[in-house]
Formats: structure tokens, sequence, C-alpha cells
């Protein structure tokens, strides 16, 4: 069961696409590259993989040399009991960044992808040429504040799964082989078309996430805010050029980005919830190339 979710099966949808895996920071890495030119490294959010990026590949491979990382807990990574701190999985991508050969990438994220882009510039801002974020700002102290409960009349959606993963041991216990309730909400309550991800999309999701592993790490990427949080109050200024796009996201990075960067652009992609990349890939990936050159 599942073998058409396998990366095996997918990477044949993704012609100039090669599936491979390297030893960083005491964890193996899957990641997915092709393509020619200035090294790309892009990293997926919750709850996908490296297929959150399937729509853009053929639009990207043209310029860039893509390189689709699962970070450390996602899809056919490791999931070890620890290290989920952004700062650590921006050092996993360093030294995978290393080993491919490279000085200097463009790196982008979304979600939880986009703060471990984020934090990857903070750290290792001499080889970073330019970030993009996508949807998603670090996390900031501004997280302590958000709404235990819905407030009424609110336009904003109440984000009852940041709480919800910081609990140890019982979501794993409640949705292993579940997974897809979850995913299925997420999808359908954070996109404004749901049609732009088919039923296809989503069980490559369940199937990735659908066991406890899957679910304890993803659920540590949330339970490393606090640290993460702290890590952000010594962080520099980011100097090289950023890019921040957002779908119902951009709010977020426009109050998020003046502050934490110097040579910022905000781009609004219209019409779409948070799942950009699957709802407007040909905008996303239209204001990624304008932003590299």
């Amino acid at each position: 069961m599942g073998m058409q979710y396998s990366d095996e099966e997918l990477i044949k949808l993704s012609p100039n696409f090669s599936s491979h895996y390297a030893e960083v920071n005491g964890t193996k890495l899957h990641y997915v590259s092709g393509g020619q030119g200035e090294p790309l490294f892009l990293i997926p959010g919750y709850p996908e993989t490296w297929w959150a990026y399937h729509k853009v590949l053929s639009i990207l491979e043209v310029k860039y040399h893509v390189v689709v990382v699962e970070m450390r807990g996602m899809g056919s990574s490791d999931k070890p009991t620890g290290g989920y701190e952004k700062k650590n999985m921006a050092k996993d991508i360093h030294e995978l960044v290393k080993i491919l050969g490279f000085d200097k990438v463009n790196i982008g994220g979304h979600d939880i992808g986009a703060h471990v882009a984020f934090s990857f510039a903070a750290n290792y801002p001499e080889t970073t040429s330019k970030l993009i974020v996508l949807d998603t700002p670090h996390p900031d102290a501004g997280m302590y504040h958000l709404p235990m409960l819905p407030i009424p009349g609110s336009k904003y959606l109440y984000p009852w799964w940041l709480a919800f993963n910081q609990v140890k041991e019982l979501p794993e216990q409640l949705l292993t082989g579940r997974m897809e309730i979850v995913i299925d909400w997420l999808f359908n309550n954070l996109m404004k078309d749901q049609k732009s991800l088919n039923d296809f999309d989503k069980a490559v999701y369940a199937f990735a996430y659908n066991n406890k592993d899957a679910i304890r790490a993803s659920n540590t990427w949330y339970q490393a805010f606090p640290q993460d949080i702290e890590d952000s109050k010594t962080y520099n200024k980011l100097t090289m050029p950023v890019i921040g796009i957002g779908g119902s996201g951009y709010e977020m990075l426009q109050m998020s980005l003046p502050n934490t960067a110097t040579d910022l652009q905000l781009k609004k992609v219209e019409e779409s919830g948070h799942f950009i990349l699957a709802e407007k890939p040909n905008e996303t990936a239209r204001f990624i190339i304008e932003f590299l050159g």
C-alpha cells in the first residue's frame, strides 16, 4: 500500500530531478535536485514534504540548480529524538551545502521551512546570496500573545495546531493512522482554492506523516519555538537581499521582516491562502525568479 506515494514513484513525475541522501550533523537528510545555474535551496513546511515544490520545479530548473531539502523530521529524512531548534536545522542545511560543494547559495523556505531558511541566513550570512521567505516569518516573542480562544467575528484563523503540537506524546497516540484528518482540515481551512491541491497530493502528505515517528518529529519543530525565539534575539539584522512572498501570511511578513532585514522586498500573492506554492505556483515562481535575477 502507498507505493505510488514513495519518493521512487514521485520523482518520476519530475523528470529532470533525482532523489538523494546525505549524512549531515549527525542525521540523514533526503533531498531532490535538478536544473542548471546558480544554486537555489528550498525547504518545505508543515504538513508537507519535498512534493510541496513539485508545481514550481519545472519553472525554476530552467534558471537554477534547485535542491529541495526535507529537513530533519520530514518525509524520508531521519527523525531523531532531538535537534529541532531552527538554528541546528540550519546547521543541517549548511553542512549539506558544503558537502555539495557550494560556497554561496540562494535559500528559501515555506512555513517551518521559512524558519529554517531565515535561521540559515542569520547564522551563515557569508554562505547566503539571497533569502526567500514564503508566507511565514521566523518565530518571535509575539507568538506568546497568540489567542488561546478564537476571537468572535475575527478574520484571523485560530491556529489551534500550534498549541496542540506543543503537547508531547498525546498527538501521536491520537493520530497515528489517522493523520489525514488533520492534513485535510489544514488544507481545507488554510487555502482559498481547495481544488489547487488534489486528493493525490493530500495522500502523498498523509502517507509521509501517518506514523508515530513522523507525528512526533513534526511536532518537535513546534516544541522548539521557545528556543527559536531566544535564538532570534541574538541575530543581527540580515544585510543580504531578502524577499517576503505572502498569501494569507503577507501581513505577518509585513510586520516582521522590516525589523530583521535591511534590503527587503515584499510581494503579495493575490487570491491565495497559506499554501502559495500549491495555489499560485506560477505567480510565486515568477516573484522568485524576478528577485533572484
